[in-house]
Formats: structure tokens, C-alpha cells, sequence
């Protein structure tokens, strides 16, 4: 069955985007302090934590005596050469 349109329809169409978008405009004002606080205390947790993990850090760093050498890694010792190169020799310019 074939519809046309009608003004009233129009209108009614206009009328309820027009309540949806401010309802939408009014709910966000109301509603974005809290998600906001609530984004800005997870982001200060997360911090907090990394913080908390440098303070344990300088902390054990402090219990060490004077004078105490510590190694924090050990390096890698996987570094190979190659004996298949052949020799190296020292040389001198002529002038």
C-alpha cells in the first residue's frame, strides 16, 4: 500500500528528533560530571600504582649499605664471534 506524506507526519517526525536530541543534550549534562570522576579516579589508580611501584624501588635501594655494589641485570652473554673472519692487522700510514 502506498503512504504519502503528510505535514502532520512531518511535523511529528521533526517534533520527536527535536526531544530526542535535547533529552540526549540534557541526560549528557547530567550525567557527564559522574563519568568524568569516574574516569579521572581509574586514571589516578593507575598512577597511584606506578608510583606505589617507584616508592618500593627507592625504598629497597635505601636499605642498602654504603658503599654495597649491586647489580639490578645481569647482561646477556650470548654475544658469539665469528672465527671463520680472519685476523686483524695493525697498519701505519706512509706519508
Amino acid at each position: 500500500m502506498l503512504q504519502t506524506a503528510s505535514a502532520v507526519g512531518l511535523l511529528r517526525t521533526i517534533l520527536i528528533i527535536l526531544l530526542i536530541y535535547f533529552g540526549v543534550k540534557i541526560l549528557a549534562r547530567l550525567l557527564m560530571p559522574f563519568f568524568i570522576r569516574f574516569v579521572a579516579k581509574k586514571t589516578e589508580e593507575r598512577f597511584g600504582q606506578q608510583f606505589g611501584n617507584y616508592q618500593d624501588m627507592t625504598k629497597k635501594r635505601e636499605k642498602r649499605k654504603e658503599g654495597e655494589t649491586v647489580i639490578d641485570k645481569v647482561p646477556n652473554t650470548d654475544k658469539s664471534t665469528n672465527k671463520d673472519v680472519g685476523e686483524y692487522i695493525d697498519y701505519e700510514e706512509i706519508d
